[in-house]
């Protein structure tokens, strides 16, 4: 009489080289992600391209959060950093205290101007007060303006320099030591 045959050892061992290769191939994919996200730029600082980035700055004119009349021509002869922001963003958020160094740090030759986006003034003039920041806040005719430059989301940030002309587009969230080194290496080459 025979050993009777297991038959779900079979049937595992026929089932088990092709999930072996699914396995496999799911690792190899996990792996190539990771790589690719290790390697590409981050969200903190992320140069953009533009095609207003050598070109005049596009007229910043309105109203800020303070009541006060605002043209961007008046600040001509400092390094403006445009931010598009809104109070819900959390990137926003993160990059605020960045703005707030930068702004001090730059306060003979430099300014920030934050351009509202899609956000109403009670909330901005609410996140400047719990959160400090002492630079102009366009809040009234912002549509207009982030269609000038392109804006497709906030954060987004535009250099000017002290010509008048864009010098530097910067997607996601900024940092004051990153506005700085832009400004050095244009100013020193």
């Amino acid at each position: 009489m025979s050993e009777p045959t297991d038959n779900n050892d079979n049937n595992t061992a026929k089932t088990a080289g092709p999930l072996k290769w699914v396995v496999i191939a799911v690792g190899v994919l996990a792996a190539l992600l990771m790589i690719v996200l290790a390697t590409r730029d981050s969200g903190v600082q992320r140069r953009s391209s533009s095609s207003i980035v050598g070109e005049l700055a596009p007229a910043i004119v309105g109203v800020t959060n303070d009541g006060e009349d605002f043209d961007l021509d008046n600040w001509r002869g400092r390094w403006v950093l445009v931010n598009f922001f809104s109070t819900t963003c959390v990137p926003c958020i993160v990059e605020h205290p960045e703005l707030i160094e930068f702004h001090e740090r730059r306060a003979d030759d430099g300014a920030v101007v934050s351009v509202v986006f899609d956000d109403t003034p009670e909330r901005v003039r609410d996140f400047f007060e719990r959160n400090g920041g002492d630079w102009p806040v366009v809040a009234e005719g912002y549509g207009q303006v982030a269609v000038a430059y392109g804006v497709t989301g906030v954060p987004e940030s535009y250099l000017v320099a002290p010509s008048g002309v864009v010098v530097w587009k910067q997607l996601g969230g900024v940092t004051a030591d990153g506005i700085d080194a832009v400004i050095e290496q244009l100013t020193t080459s």
